[in-house]
């Protein structure tokens, strides 16, 4: 049976090559200048997005300074047996005093000795007071040496931590962050109660997300809907008012509401003023979760609006006025023929706010106060005052793996492909 052959076999072009081949070519040559063009953005990409996430999730697991700096006893003490309520034999007691020795000489104890007191606290005095006076000791038996500068080194518990501790690597950080830790025995165990405050703090966030999110969609869509239907005059005024916030220092937004909410503020005032309050029962709305709802809804409540009013303005108006034509009342109508057409756009300004919401720092730190902050306000604080950097990237890689896990959740129910700005 003959074959057809290709539209394209035995023709040339002008300088003689395959006509095949030169479309070949000028296709490569297309997509090298197209991910020329890419490749920029995508180098900007790696480096301010990917690159922090990738250094983020290394710094949760990252456990470096303990083995640099107790070399010579991270590399004996896996000859002992933590399961044994046995203290270590004499050469882990000797490698110790040697590694004291050079840390507190090369200034670098302090650093392992906070590393080790966030799984147990109380070691770091312990670390550092040793340091001081090891340089007495010059020769053994060294175990008696370490117990006569403090009886604690006679405990196991050190020790199962040292011997757990030793590796480059360790679960100590993501364990705390979901209030758990490794105890006594090297088991992993819950937090004492008064030290469980993670998980409280991820419910906290993602409640006061959700409703700072729908209200931002309550007080948003008819905003946007009135910006779609009026005439374009009304309407782009009212649009210079959305995006007049924009305008002005997000900083300068917070402290203005700490002006109109606090206990003797503008609010509070025209209450008692009015009659509705007594000067005595003042409303409490700073420093609490109500102050963080507030705030926040306003600074957010434009991002809501814009994709709505984006959606909205592409609905025709005939759809309405064939809907009344045929019989419909106006909220049947709006029910069932416009509020269908905004979904895209619902989708679009609800996982845009969320998103937005549940990563805030400044707001919350400024009018939350003790019940109104947010898991964020937390990682802050152990980046610039704890100092527990591993603690705060485990945090941040959770709080990612949950802005995740609800942005798939999302395209299962919804659908991305669904979500759209006009």
């Amino acid at each position: 049976m003959a074959t057809i052959a290709p539209a394209t076999e035995g023709l040339t072009t002008a300088d003689g090559v395959s006509l095949k081949v030169s479309l070949a070519r000028a296709n490569a040559r297309s997509r090298r200048r197209a991910l020329l063009l890419v490749l920029p953005l995508l180098a900007f990409l790696t480096v301010t997005f990917v690159l922090p996430i990738l250094d983020m999730l290394y710094r949760g697991i990252e456990n470096s300074v303990v083995p640099e700096t107790f070399t010579r006893t991270t590399a004996v003490i896996g000859q002992w047996d933590p399961d044994t309520a046995e203290l270590p034999p004499e050469s882990i007691y000797e490698a110790m005093v040697g590694d004291l020795k050079e840390a507190y000489a090369s200034k670098s104890l302090g650093s392992a000795a906070r590393r080790l007191n966030y799984d147990l606290p109380g070691v770091s005095s312990l670390f550092r007071k040793s340091g001081r006076r090891a340089n007495r000791i010059e020769e053994g038996p060294y175990k008696d040496a370490l117990l006569k500068i403090d009886k604690a080194w006679g405990e196991p518990a050190i020790w199962r931590l040292l011997h757990r501790e030793s590796g480059a690597y360790t679960a100590s950080y993501f364990l705390a962050a979901v209030d758990m830790r490794y105890d006594e025995q090297g088991d992993v165990a819950p937090q004492p109660e008064y030290r469980q405050i993670y998980l409280r703090l991820f419910g906290r966030t993602l409640m006061l997300s959700v409703v700072i999110t729908v209200l931002c969609l309550l007080l948003g869509y008819p905003v946007a809907y009135l910006l779609a239907t009026l005439p374009l005059r009304t309407s782009n005024l009212l649009m210079v008012m959305v995006l007049l916030p924009f305008w002005t220092s997000l900083l300068v937004r917070t402290t203005s509401w700490i002006a109109l909410l606090q206990t003797q503020g503008v609010i509070n005032d025209l209450l008692v003023l009015v009659g509705i309050v007594s000067d005595d029962g003042r409303l409490q709305m700073m420093h609490n979760q109500v102050g963080t709802i507030v705030a926040m809804t306003h600074i957010l409540l434009p991002f809501m609006i814009l994709p709505l009013y984006s959606v909205m303005k592409t609905i025709p108006p005939s759809y309405m006025r064939a809907a009344r034509s045929l019989g419909a009342n106006p909220l049947t109508a709006f029910v069932r023929v416009y509020l269908p057409n905004t979904v895209a756009g619902i989708g679009a300004g609800s996982i845009l706010v969320f998103i937005l919401a549940i990563g805030y720092y400044i707001t919350p730190a400024l009018v939350g106060g003790q019940s109104g902050t947010l898991i964020s306000n937390f990682i802050a604080d152990h980046i610039s005052t704890t100092l527990n950097w591993g603690l705060a990237a485990a945090l941040g890689v959770l709080l990612l793996g949950i802005v995740l896990a609800l942005y798939f959740l999302y395209d299962k129910i919804v659908g991305i492909d669904n979500m759209k700005l006009g």
